[in-house]
């Protein structure tokens, strides 16, 4: 391993790296020490985010990767291995949702693009990285799940996006169980209007349950970075199991 690799001598991958949650977190982890995978389906974009990391960029590594496709999940873990020695962390970040149409008008193709990205793809993911991290030495590693608010609390017309978050829960009781023998731990962090191009359409105001629009608080993003620094930065033998960060006064407790 090159000494320009050396860091903090940890390695993370990161999923829908290119912008939003996913650099944020990925700059961050760089700028902590970590050489970082930067995951995500547009190589150009990949390489903008892994530069913006400035002279610490040359930790970073972009890799074109499809989640949703166990070959290229392979690849990512492969190539970060090839570049960096092993596989500390891995924030299964990458996710989409389908457009926000009645329940009864959403498409079989919308529904399996959501469930095969934000499901599949953290599944894929979390089951490569128990083979190389069951396996190097120091052995073990954490895993980093994003579920979401919609994991407890959805918006309407949302049933592709919060099923598959309420899902993602599932999976990381699952995987804190049985990452247990290979000294694997595994979080979720639920994220609540985070200020990313995703939730830009907040500031002009969103559809409430009781059918109004309205506008949202949203939060600046490097908070939900330095979370993820902190999850990341934990010993093996303590875990933040679920992690709630969220805009103050956004409209979650009470759904008010």
């Amino acid at each position: 391993m090159s000494s320009t690799f050396i860091g903090n001598g940890k390695v993370a991958i990161i999923t829908g790296a290119s912008a939003g949650i996913g650099k944020a977190s990925a700059v961050a982890l760089l700028k902590a020490g970590y050489s970082v995978a930067f995951a995500g389906r547009r190589q150009a974009e990949l390489e903008a985010a892994v530069a913006s990391a400035g002279e610490d960029a040359s930790r970073g590594l972009a890799v074109v990767t499809d989640v949703s496709n166990p070959a290229s999940v392979k690849a990512l873990f492969d190539k970060t291995v090839a570049a960096f020695g092993r596989v500390d962390v891995i924030f299964n970040n990458a996710g989409i949702g389908a457009p926000p149409v009645l329940l009864e008008d959403i498409t079989v193709e919308q529904w399996k693009a959501v469930v095969d990205t934000n499901l599949t793809g953290s599944f894929l993911c979390t089951q490569e990285a128990f083979r190389v991290m069951k396996a190097q030495t120091p052995r073990g590693g954490r895993i980093i799940n994003n579920g979401s608010i919609s994991a407890y609390a959805p918006r309407p017309n949302s049933a592709p996006y919060t099923s598959t978050k309420h899902a993602i829960t599932g999976l990381t009781k699952t995987t804190s169980l049985d990452g247990r023998k290979y000294d694997i731990a595994c979080s979720q962090i639920d994220i609540g209007n985070a200020a990313t191009e995703m939730t830009e359409r907040m500031t002009k105001g969103v559809l409430q349950p009781n059918g109004e629009m309205m506008v949202e608080p949203r939060m600046d993003v490097q908070h939900v970075a330095n979370a993820i620094v902190h999850i990341a930065n934990l010993p093996l033998d303590a875990n933040v199991q679920f992690m709630t960060i969220m805009a103050t006064k956004m409209p979650f407790v009470g759904r008010g």
